[in-house]
Order: C-alpha cells, then sequence, then structure tokens
C-alpha cells in the first residue's frame, strides 16, 4: 500500500490539482489528509486560487481513497461540504507493522508527542514546515504545506513507500528522506 500526505490545503484549488496531479502519477493508494483544507484561516494570507467549493468537489471525487483528520482551521461547516469524514482529532492507520497517527499538529506535534510506542510514526502538518527525524524512538515527519509553505521551503507532500517516507515538491524533487527500521 502506497500512501500519499497531504497537509494544508487551505482553500487553493491551483495547488490541490499539483497535488492530485503528484497522487495520481505517485499511483498512490490512501490520500492522507492532515487538516486545513477548505477555510485559509485567519491568520494565513489568501492562497493562490482560492476556492473553497471547488476544493471540496475535487475532493469528493476521491472520497474512497481519502483517510483525513481535523486541521484548527476546519469546521463543521467544512465537514458539511465534504463526502468523508474530517472531524476527528487524529486517525490510525496500520503501515508495514508500524503505527501511523496521523493528526494535524496544533495539539500533538514534535513537542507533545502522543501516546504511542516505541518505532510508530507520528505525522502531522500545521508548521507549514518539512521535517523527518526521530524523537524518543518515534518517527516524526511532517509533508510541509502544499498551498502555503513556511521558511522558504516548497510547496511540498509525503509518500510513505517500501520502508520509507519521502517529502518532495509538487514537482517530484525530493526534498527529505527518512527510513523506518
Amino acid at each position: 500500500m502506497k500512501i500519499v500526505v497531504i497537509s494544508d490545503i487551505h482553500g487553493s484549488v491551483h495547488y490541490l490539482n499539483k497535488a492530485l496531479k503528484a497522487f495520481e502519477k505517485e499511483q498512490g493508494d490512501i490520500l492522507l489528509i492532515l487538516g486545513d483544507e477548505l477555510y485559509h484561516g485567519p491568520r494565513n494570507p489568501l492562497p493562490k486560487d482560492y476556492d473553497p467549493k471547488e476544493v471540496a468537489k475535487c475532493l469528493n471525487k476521491l472520497k474512497d481513497k481519502i483517510i483525513a483528520v481535523r486541521g484548527n482551521c476546519d469546521s463543521e461547516v467544512d465537514q458539511m461540504m465534504l463526502e468523508y469524514p474530517i472531524m476527528g482529532d487524529y486517525s490510525t492507520i496500520f503501515w508495514k507493522k508500524k503505527r501511523i497517527f496521523a493528526t494535524h499538529g496544533h495539539i500533538y506535534n514534535k513537542e507533545n508527542l502522543p501516546p504511542i510506542s516505541n518505532g510508530d510514526i507520528l505525522i502531522y502538518g500545521h508548521t507549514h514546515i518539512p521535517l523527518a527525524e526521530i524523537k524518543e524512538n518515534v518517527y516524526i515527519l511532517n509533508p510541509g504545506s502544499i498551498s502555503l509553505p513556511k521558511e522558504n521551503n516548497k510547496n511540498s507532500y509525503g509518500v510513505f513507500e517500501n520502508n520509507s517516507f519521502e517529502i518532495k515538491s509538487l514537482d517530484g524533487e525530493v526534498i527529505k528522506k527518512i527510513n523506518f527500521q
């Protein structure tokens, strides 16, 4: 199973379309969305081609392939637009004998680890900054943001494949990679 991970769409149909092309090119089985799907949030600028209704329409076409969690900018109104659940603060996925604890990052993150076991994976968005490291025997990952990257990072997404996680630019360039034991 190949999992493609995106985060922090913030209503940008432009960058979502690029991410969906990457999902297709990667031949992903699951699209894991780490929150902040439709709304740009009061602290963020409007992203390119801001169109939450169109974003919802595009994502709903893939509803059978999406696992999503709630971001701090997501609300019940957003859930009314989407045909798959987004209101959970986290989701657990079992992949290659590892537990992936997927969350947005405003509650659980590298500074506040969830209750998971040695060798498990915490993946979150929220910061818009790509990250791949090990802390306290837990793999900590962040694919960055597809629409509003911070700290001069590229618009990016992540891929779980084989025994690794790669963070890639929307053009497919590998930015960071971590191998799992």
